[in-house]
């Protein structure tokens, strides 16, 4: 089967295309053929050694998700599995290929009427906004602000914050045009990437999600309103400074907080429930998956180029 390998941790040149055996499943293991495979902002920052400290190793196999019909299963896991559309984690690497291997567990059937490549659009971003909001004691009334909203994340966390019923939600982003897509999703405000903008937009906000991270972060935690929350769900940018919590203390009467999200700690069941209802709300065109495009799997050191040029609005999925 075709697959993409990273050789060489660094930039995209070190993506390689390649041939590997057809995989078995294992217990409590499925196939599946994949049919979209989604691009995440992890796969690049894990692409460019960011995360060596976290065992990636050379022959690596990046992505996340895919979608696709079940084309094998294992001993133990129940062959009704057979040929039915879903959705599948294969964790933080196995994803670039023809043939992916998941765990039976990090599977979800899809519904009618979402394609696989709105399936790998929302598969992992939208439980990541739902959770990061939930994270952060959102509630319908409180004024929100999204860091880096042009990517899958950051989009969901808008129309999720809109849906909920949110009375301001900022943006940082690029351009002029990106703001305009994104006020069309829900925001109400659009900023530049360093947070300044619009005059009438909150100084303050009682939630900051950030996908961003990087040395900058410090200045989004000052953002916020007395009580308010940071959930850092992304380090696209890079790790904030060291001494980040800082601004946290210095500003110890407003009772401020700052916190980490990652998918890894949501209960099983509870994630595999919220996908599902994020997944029937697309179906019916109350989320919407925005897709930048969609390419050869081969292209898939090119999809990476153009993530790193800051050029992509949504998420690319390759097809095989």
């Amino acid at each position: 089967m075709q697959a993409v390998t990273i050789e060489r941790f660094g930039d995209p040149s070190g993506m390689v295309t390649t041939d590997l055996p057809v995989p078995e499943p294992g217990p409590g293991q499925v196939v599946v053929a994949t049919e979209a495979i989604g691009v995440g902002g992890v796969d690049a920052v894990i692409r460019r050694g960011t995360l060596s400290g976290y065992g990636f190793a050379a022959g690596l196999i990046p992505g996340g998700e895919v979608a696709g019909a079940v084309a094998g299963v294992g001993p133990d896991v129940d062959p009704g599995w057979l040929g039915r559309r879903v959705w599948a984690s294969t964790g933080t690497g196995g994803a670039y290929v023809e043939l992916a291997v998941a765990r039976v567990a990090d599977v979800v059937e899809l519904p009618d009427g979402l394609s696989a490549v709105d399936a790998v659009t929302l598969g992992s971003a939208a439980p990541v906004a739902h959770f990061a909001l939930e994270h952060a004691r959102f509630g319908a009334g409180q004024s929100v602000l999204v860091r880096g909203a042009a990517g899958s994340i950051g989009i969901a966390a808008v129309e999720l914050a809109a849906r909920g019923g949110a009375s301001a939600i900022a943006v940082t982003t690029s351009s002029a045009g990106r703001g305009a897509r994104l006020r069309e999703l829900g925001a109400t405000h659009v900023l530049d990437r360093l947070g300044v903008g619009e005059p009438d937009a909150p100084a303050a906000f009682d939630v900051v999600v950030d996908v961003v991270g990087g040395p900058d972060l410090p200045a989004f935690l000052d953002r916020l309103a007395p009580n308010g929350r940071l959930v850092l769900v992304g380090a696209v940018a890079g790790m904030p400074p060291a001494d980040f919590g800082t601004r946290l203390i210095r500003s110890f009467q407003q009772s401020r907080s700052f916190a980490t999200f990652s998918l890894d700690t949501v209960p099983t069941a509870a994630r595999d429930t919220a996908r599902a209802d994020l997944f029937a709300a697309a179906a019916r065109g109350e989320l919407h998956a925005v897709v930048h495009d969609v390419v050869p799997l081969s292209a898939a050191a090119e999809a990476h180029r153009r993530m790193d040029d800051g050029s992509v609005f949504g998420r690319i999925v390759l097809v095989p």
